[in-house]
């Protein structure tokens, strides 16, 4: 239940799979944030001969001047039996994709000029950062060294899921829980983490003199720490771990950063990760360093500033961490 002082708002389980498209649809604008294009089109991907599949959605992301990237879209309830549909849904979407690209970028190419918002988006996009129109932009994204990524949107996550997820493929997989709300008179609420906003922190207008973080350059993770686990674990065993990671960032990290709690409020010590593990039979990750920490100048927090004490885990880049005089230059 959520609740209120004059509302009081209990779970509304979607029923169908389209009732939760609809949802999703509503919500698409606050989940995937300003420089997504969700495209609500179902047409079957793969090559002749080849198994056919038919992904519910695709997303654009342009969030990245450098690496736009498509993901193929997997809406999906619970009480479907997730693990094992979700799982084998995904391969077959990946190898759809890598048999029959030409496919792939038909069907959102059409899907696109059926969208008119999202086409200008994306000729905005391409005029902006080289690209010599939509096409061109598409063949980018469609035909780069790495160009599969999965998202799955659910309405209820399972660990064993969101474990066998991260944990049996050699690409990208996302996740979104999306769970529905009601209200006695009718009225709908959404819960759910918009899409990768913990990736890029994009400050409002007049809120920082330095412009967002490109998602290409992040290659640093910053976690929040105790003192007690500071010093016994990320100092004495020269590893963190237990810490919840984005697909999608894996194989960028290079670098991890301690964010020291109050009273030390700052970043403290840099080390450079040599590789990233599953935590035990977990949905989480170990990072282990390749050497101590280095002691940095403090990264202090800016009291009562836009940019807050890290609380989870938070993205950046070495080079930003470098020149930054305090936190709010750090993200």
């Amino acid at each position: 239940m959520l609740w209120t002082s004059d509302k009081r708002y209990t779970i509304e389980p979607f029923e169908r799979e389209a009732d939760l498209e609809t949802s999703i649809l509503e919500a698409k604008k606050e989940m995937f944030g300003r420089d997504r294009i969700y495209l609500d089109t179902k047409k079957k991907i793969g090559g002749r001969g080849a198994v056919l599949n038919i992904p519910d959605a695709f997303l654009i992301d342009l969030t990245s001047a450098r690496e736009p990237k498509l993901y193929v879209v997997e809406n999906e309830l619970a009480r479907h039996e997730p693990l094992k549909h979700i799982a084998v849904q995904i391969l077959e979407f990946s190898l759809s994709f890598e048999t029959s690209p030409q496919r792939v970028k038909t069907i959102v190419k059409e899907s696109l000029q059926l969208n008119a918002e999202g086409l200008e988006r994306c000729s905005r996009y391409a005029e902006k950062n080289g690209f010599e129109n939509v096409d061109y932009l598409l063949e980018r994204i469609i035909y780069s060294e790495k160009p599969f990524n999965a998202l799955v949107v659910i309405d209820e996550l399972d660990p064993e899921l969101e474990k066998a997820l991260i944990s049996r493929f050699q690409f990208p997989v996302e996740i979104i829980e999306f769970k529905r709300f009601k209200t006695a008179d009718g009225q709908r609420l959404y819960q759910f983490e918009p899409f990768l906003a913990d990736v890029a922190y994009i400050p409002d207008e007049g809120q920082s003199s330095l412009p967002p973080l490109d998602p290409s350059e992040i290659d640093t993770i910053v976690v929040p720490a105790q003192d007690e686990g500071f010093n016994e674990v990320f100092i004495g065993e020269n590893r963190w771990y237990q810490i919840r990671i984005h697909s999608s960032m894996l194989p960028k990290i290079k670098h991890i950063a301690v964010y020291r709690v109050a009273p030390t409020s700052a970043i403290t010590h840099i080390a450079a990760v040599q590789s990233v593990e599953q935590w035990k039979d977990t949905n989480k990750y170990v990072l282990n360093f390749s050497g101590p920490a280095k002691q940095i100048d403090p990264i202090k927090l800016v009291p009562k500033s836009a940019v807050k004490a890290p609380q989870a885990p938070r993205y950046t880049s070495i080079s930003r961490l470098n020149n930054a005089k305090n936190l709010n230059e750090a993200f």
